[in-house]
């Protein structure tokens, strides 16, 4: 797949990859869409939340529970 930016946004991916220590402006690349799928797989998680029924307290365990949920999910995504 090959990907053309304008000059400006080009620039910035380079100064980013070499800023951040990637090898390549496409492992830079690779990095963000991977981010983007975890954030998109935690509102997934965060809007069936907030759509199911009232239920028991939140507690640490809820928070373990749903961290495990959102790697899960990112995983299967990937």
């Amino acid at each position: 797949m090959n990907i053309s930016l304008p000059d400006d946004m080009r620039s910035a991916v380079d100064a980013q990859t070499v800023a951040r220590g990637y090898g390549t402006s496409s492992e830079y690349v690779r990095d963000l869409i991977r981010r983007d799928l975890d954030r998109q797989a935690l509102r997934a998680l965060l809007d069936e939340g907030r759509a199911s029924a009232q239920g028991e307290p939140i507690t640490e365990k809820t928070f373990k529970a749903l961290r495990a949920r959102a790697s899960l999910a990112a995983g299967e995504t990937a």
